[in-house]
């Protein structure tokens, strides 16, 4: 009898070669790089002296930077590599990706040179998070996904964010653009829990081999809703016991999930453990938050870089290192020298927390660590990654 061989039916191509439709196969590729780049380059410039005195001075650019810049980036990136695995759908890619890529470099200029107020800025900050979540709702919307149908909703929240902010700095609405910082980030801490309560239990029990562990729908919602509220709440300046009780609940919460999928055998699978850890300085900074907006505000600047370095910092670097590996056609083990960038995050977010305790002078010694830490790591995934992301894969098939 003769011997039927089932190949994969997928066209191959050159492995691991690198070129212009490699790098736009996959949102990831150059949402990732740019992000990387940017990130290490803009904290660079921020701790060691740079004060624009532009449309955006000072701590509001580097505010707006991280976290629609930085944050933005990985977080587009992330979900539109993503929905095509949910939903089955193409990946979102080619000449319609590099427009989108496009429109984030260019906010990112426009928020470095514009003077005046920064109309250009938002338009083009505003504009790129609206057509990512167009981008992402059409094939959810296609495959009839209605479990994911609110990522795009979400991505729309964080747009409207984004563009009360610099609607506050322009002088177009009356809300203090600080608050308006930090219920930004609480937005990206919302897309946290919502990834975080997704990709952890999956990457748990794909390397660990252990049964995946699930969470009741209603506390995921309210572990992402928390975080949400209390964005709300900042925005607004509504009364600070709510904000302590959303605060401390939300921490707790997701702690608590947390701890749900934690085993002694993660310490041993760095892809793990820099996820666990990034989840759960989030969730502490979420306490801290609610703490800081009621009854201890020296504590604001620990809660703020508890999320922006610990949260943001160490799960952005350790979800790029992560998804890129799998999509980029490799296997699940982390290269050299990815385990000290993950130690340098860590460190990085250590060190903002003990500059930020109430009584350390601002800026000094820690703040500059914390930077050059936060730098290095990124710098290193830069080092590693830089060529994989603009190559094809290395298995030879597409993406």
């Amino acid at each position: 009898m003769a011997t039927v061989t089932l190949d994969d039916p997928r066209p191959r191509l050159p492995a691991d070669q690198p070129g212009w439709h490699a790098f736009t196969a996959m949102a990831f590729r150059p949402l990732y790089l740019g992000a990387a780049l940017f990130g290490a380059l803009a904290i660079l410039a921020w701790v060691f002296g740079y004060a624009p005195a532009g449309a955006l001075p000072g701590v509001l650019w580097h505010g707006h930077e991280m976290i629609w810049g930085y944050a933005g980036a990985v977080i587009v990136g992330f979900l539109l590599t993503a929905v095509a695995t949910w939903t089955g759908q193409p990946a979102f890619s080619g000449g319609p990706l590099a427009a989108l890529v496009a429109l984030w470099l260019a906010a990112r200029l426009a928020a470095f040179l514009e003077i005046g107020k920064p109309l250009v800025t938002g338009a083009l900050s505003v504009s790129f998070f609206v057509a990512g979540a167009a981008a992402l709702a059409l094939p959810v919307w296609r495959s009839r996904n209605r479990r994911n149908a609110p990522i795009p909703l979400l991505l729309l929240a964080f747009a409207a964010a984004n563009a009360l902010f610099l609607m506050a700095v322009a002088g177009l609405v009356e809300l203090e653009p600080q608050r308006l910082l930090l219920a930004g980030l609480l937005v990206v801490a919302g897309f946290i829990t919502v990834i975080g309560l997704r990709v952890i239990p999956f990457f748990t029990h794909r390397a660990l081999q252990r049964p995946q562990v699930g969470h009741p729908r209603w506390a995921g919602q309210v572990a992402m809703l928390a975080p949400l509220i209390l964005a709300a709440l900042v925005a607004s300046d509504s009364p600070s016991p709510l904000a302590l009780l959303v605060g401390l609940a939300g921490m707790l919460l997701n702690l608590a999930l947390l701890a749900r999928n934690l085993h002694r055998e993660v310490l041993r699978h760095p892809l793990l453990w820099v996820l666990f850890a990034g989840y759960g300085f989030t969730a502490l900074g979420l306490g801290l938050g609610g703490l800081a907006l009621s009854i201890a505000p020296a504590l604001l600047s620990g809660a703020v870089h508890a999320i922006a370095v610990g949260g943001v910092g160490v799960l952005t670097i350790g979800m790029m290192t992560r998804t890129a590996l799998g999509h980029t056609g490799r296997k699940l083990e982390l290269p050299q020298p990815m385990v000290p960038a993950y130690l340098l995050m860590l460190l990085a977010a250590l060190l903002r927390l003990a500059a930020a305790w109430p009584g350390v002078p601002a800026g000094g010694p820690l703040l500059h660590a914390a930077g050059t830490c936060f730098a290095a790591a990124l710098g290193l995934f830069v080092y590693r990654y830089g060529r994989w992301l603009m190559s094809t894969r290395a298995d030879g098939l597409p993406g």
